[in-house]
């Protein structure tokens, strides 16, 4: 029998990559089994300790922003992008504690983003520029990056209210509105309904060496985003281990509304990262070049495992 290797996959500790937790519980259980690899996961604290792992060679895959993923291969590294992480997933949250009424009240606060290079930096620029307010140090309003995980906390100790508030992926909104400290104000899927956020990535070699391999990953991961869609009990029980998460904070997630987060639509969509990328280029200049998306993304894996 050929080399059956370690497939050792990066994530954090959001809904985002709740289809990763799915596949991991399944594999655990016995009720799936890998043939050709063996799945290994990697959680890590924040978004610059996955894309550091990437580009050091200490994760073979990984759950990351779309945006982490163009900055990653215009850079050299070499990886493919083999499938949608989910669609939708993310809100804007106020702070209670800051006065916030709309949009507007947020000059002179600061807004909590977790990555510079995330939808969440994109979909907010859009909300501000609509407002005729600009983001960033010496700006309307002041930008921090902090770790998902981190950011409840952040808003917990905010006693002044400094600040106004942050977006971000669930389950942390749902987190902060449970725990009382700030109320729902946008979610990511009415300002651009079934955008892209988080996606799947292999190191291109292995995507040479072991087809087999990646194919059965990506079989079972989308067989996990339709679990999700279809036994949202089940998937909030999972989810609560694998995030470390209340259970009733992964209902909310999954529940309220049920299209809150889409895991059942993970086929990569060319022109939706296109929309994303030209934005970061063109008005945020946040990406210095744009890249042939049609390199980066490998399509076929996700086309045989039936994701739509």
């Amino acid at each position: 029998m050929a080399e059956k290797p370690v497939i050792r996959v990066g994530h954090i500790k959001i809904t985002d990559h709740l289809i990763l937790g799915v596949t991991k519980h399944k594999l655990e259980k016995g009720e799936e089994a890998l043939q050709y690899s063996t799945m290994q996961t990697e959680c890590k604290n924040g978004w610059h300790e996955v894309d550091s792992a990437l580009r050091e060679g200490e994760i073979d895959a990984a759950f990351i922003l779309a945006p982490m993923a163009f900055d990653l291969y215009s850079s050299g590294q070499k990886i493919k992008l083999v499938l949608f992480g989910h669609k939708n997933g993310s809100t804007l949250i106020k702070n209670k504690r800051a006065n916030i009424g709309d949009i507007k009240d947020f000059k002179g606060k600061t807004i909590i983003i977790p990555y510079q290079l995330s939808i969440h930096n994109m979909l907010l620029h859009q909300m501000l520029s609509k407002q005729g307010l600009q983001a960033g140090a010496g700006h309307d309003v002041l930008l921090e990056v902090f770790a998902p995980v981190q950011i409840p906390e952040a808003i917990q100790y905010d006693e002044e209210g400094d600040i106004g508030g942050f977006i971000v992926a669930e389950p942390f909104g749902s987190q902060v509105v449970k725990e009382g400290y700030g109320e729902e104000m946008a979610m990511s899927k009415d300002l651009w309904p079934n955008h892209p956020c988080c996606v799947f990535v292999v190191k291109e070699e292995i995507v040479g060496k072991y087809p087999d391999a990646v194919h059965e990953l990506v079989t079972s991961l989308v067989k996990s985003g339709k679990f999700v869609q279809e036994d949202w009990k089940a998937a909030a029980e999972i989810g609560a281990s694998f995030l470390g998460q209340k259970p009733e904070v992964m209902e909310r997630v999954l529940t309220q509304p049920e299209d809150r987060i889409r895991t059942d639509e993970l086929f990569p969509i060319i022109d939706d990262l296109g929309v994303m990328q030209d934005y970061m280029a063109d008005e945020m200049k946040l990406l210095k070049t744009k890249i042939d998306l049609e390199k980066l993304v490998d399509p076929q894996f996700a086309k045989a495992a039936g994701a739509v």
